[in-house]
């Protein structure tokens, strides 16, 4: 049995909703009510596609001896297509602006409750630590 193969439990299952597979196809160009059989292709092809490319970023990650996957291993694995590498780096760089952007907004809602009249730091007195002589 291939390593990569089907697992048992999800023969015959849409491991994606129908809305999701539905939007896809409406953004690629399908009708708003698109065939049964078209979806469940489209599952299975998305889901043959992704468990291929985790199988072999897991292969790279396992020669490497690595237990877990990184996202060079994912790239390694993506490396024959140059517009799926492409697309993984735009959707890497998009997560990583995403990520700094929300932690700017963290920060500044921190620095507000400050003004606002919370307490700042070094002056809370939550009874934690010991007092100094």
């Amino acid at each position: 049995m291939e390593p990569r193969a089907r697992a048992g439990k999800n023969v015959g299952k849409m491991n994606f909703s129908y809305q999701e597979l539905t939007q896809f196809l409406i953004a690629h160009g399908d009708s708003r009510q698109p065939l049964q059989e078209t979806m469940r292709v489209l599952d299975e092809v998305l889901t043959e596609f992704i468990q291929g490319v985790s199988f072999e970023a897991s292969r790279v990650a396992q020669l490497a001896g690595r237990q877990k996957v990184k996202y060079e291993d994912f790239q390694f694995a993506m490396r024959k297509s140059p517009v799926l590498l492409g697309k993984a780096a735009e959707n890497k760089e998009l997560r990583e602006a995403l990520e700094k952007q929300r932690k700017m907004f963290d920060e500044d809602e921190y620095t507000k409750e400050d003004v606002d009249g919370g307490t700042a730091a070094g002056n809370s007195s939550s009874g934690k630590g010991r007092k100094r002589k």
